[in-house]
């Protein structure tokens, strides 16, 4: 927690209208289980960046909140991004390639930083933009009319994204609002009241998944949705098991532990060196002579903070 927000932070949000807006989540997907909430809007006023709970899941200006997949392929399999509220289509664009920014084009995303997207209008003031979707999937028009939950296209990597996600931004005449803290909230406190039909748990990081490998996998492979296996032959030459984790902060402690047919295979734990938006940390062990045992192995990644534990995820392999 940032010392500026020790004491006391407030959100810089106006004060809302009577007549606002509930809100539903703009994506089709279990919130921490299929997707997460990677960023929320910036309430640090100066060049700092705090979330509205005074966390470190924004980066300054973010003007919007961030509800991610955890892989590329889960992007790739399609997931719809949904209008939070009823209203009329005001703007659309689509067309613009998905991983530009990754692939280095920072040229493409300039002054287009939402890439693909759309914009409703939902009167008295009130409009939600929808960013990054995937191209070739927005499905409504200018001037088209939407109920709550309509599909509007799919969640994607377009324009200045780095990871697959949809971002929702909501303005009131142009002024943008925090649908978590629409009024100032005190630091380690829950607003009063916020813009939700049903409000999303806060998650201050965790763990995006886990998965046993061969040998140590690379980030892209984590990322892309493609490292983890459930059957490994004896022969493998290492047995490792990675967690790919969001939100982490400088101190936190990334926990590894392998069981087999014959016991502890490994206990490992590493403490985190610098706050990281998204990481992965791996831990293993080389083939033992005569290979691997035969039978299920299983494994835990556990994520702590201050000594408390905020999210722990268990997977298993078969080595045949």
């Amino acid at each position: 927690m940032r010392a500026a927000c020790a004491a006391l932070c407030l959100t810089l949000a106006a004060p809302v209208a009577a007549g606002a807006l509930d809100l539903t989540l703009p994506i089709a997907c279990d919130l921490g289980e299929t997707c997460h909430i990677q960023q929320y809007v910036d309430a640090d006023p100066g060049p700092g960046a705090q979330d509205y709970r005074c966390g470190p899941l924004s980066y300054d200006g973010h003007k919007g909140t961030d509800f991610a997949l955890p892989s590329l392929a889960a992007m790739e399999a399609g997931v719809a991004v949904l209008a939070s509220a009823p209203g009329v289509v005001k703007a659309l664009r689509d067309g613009m390639a998905d991983g530009a920014l990754v692939a280095g084009d920072t040229a493409s995303a300039e002054n287009r930083e939402c890439g693909n997207g759309v914009v409703i209008d939902h009167g008295d003031g009130w409009e939600t933009q929808y960013c990054h979707l995937r191209r070739g999937t927005v499905q409504v028009s200018n001037g088209d009319r939407v109920a709550r939950g309509d599909p509007l296209g799919a969640v994607g990597m377009s324009g200045k994204a780095e990871f697959p996600h949809v971002h929702l931004s909501l303005r009131q005449n142009g002024t943008v609002i925090d649908p978590f803290a629409p009024e100032a909230a005190r630091c380690g406190q829950p607003p009063e009241a916020d813009l939700w039909q049903d409000t999303p748990s806060y998650q201050p990081g965790g763990l995006i998944a886990a998965g046993f490998s061969p040998g140590m996998p690379s980030y892209d492979a984590i990322k892309s949705g493609e490292a983890a296996t459930r059957e490994m032959d004896g022969s493998a030459p290492a047995l490792v098991l990675y967690g790919y984790a969001f939100g982490g902060q400088k101190g936190d402690v990334i926990e590894i532990e392998i069981d087999g047919p014959g016991g502890r295979v490994i206990a490992h734990s590493v403490e985190l060196e610098k706050t990281q938006a998204q990481l992965f940390r791996a831990a293993g062990k080389r083939r033992p002579d005569g290979g691997w045992p035969k039978g299920q192995y299983d494994g835990m990644v556990r994520m702590l903070r201050d000594r408390q534990e905020i999210d722990r995820a268990q997977v298993t392999v078969m080595i045949r």
